[in-house]
């Protein structure tokens, strides 16, 4: 049997930008994305801490180092620049894969900078840069 799990997720974002006028997904820091493990294209969820908003798009890459989060298309609807949000990814596995794996948490500043990797992620900071 395969279950799903958090792949990983961007904790306490800041959304920098919502453009109605693009296509679809949402710009991240390339950064925010290789600390999170979250790949572009890949499918993510977006929880609205702000609004409780929630939806599902695809992730894109914005430039390293901008702190970008930006909504776009239709989905700018359900958020506003300065709303925090969750972007979090998931992942199938079977439930032996699952008792070893462990998900890519990256808490953010409200300038969208790493300032944490829970103590359960296999990552250090040094890794990222």
């Amino acid at each position: 049997m395969e279950i799903t799990l958090l792949k990983g997720k961007l904790h306490k974002a800041t959304v920098t930008g919502a453009n109605l006028e693009y296509e679809g997904s949402c710009a991240i820091d390339t950064e925010l994305l290789k600390a999170s493990g979250i790949i572009p294209y890949e499918q993510i969820d977006i929880y609205n801490i702000t609004s409780g908003e929630r939806l599902t798009t695809y992730a894109i890459e914005a430039p390293a180092g901008s702190g970008t989060i930006s909504i776009q298309g239709a989905a700018a609807h359900k958020a506003n620049i300065g709303d925090r949000v969750i972007i979090a990814a998931y992942a199938r596995m079977s439930e032996s894969e699952a008792t070893t794996y462990q998900p890519k948490k990256v808490l953010l500043d409200t300038d969208n900078r790493v300032i944490d990797f829970p103590e359960d992620n296999q990552i250090k900071l040094s890794e990222v840069s």
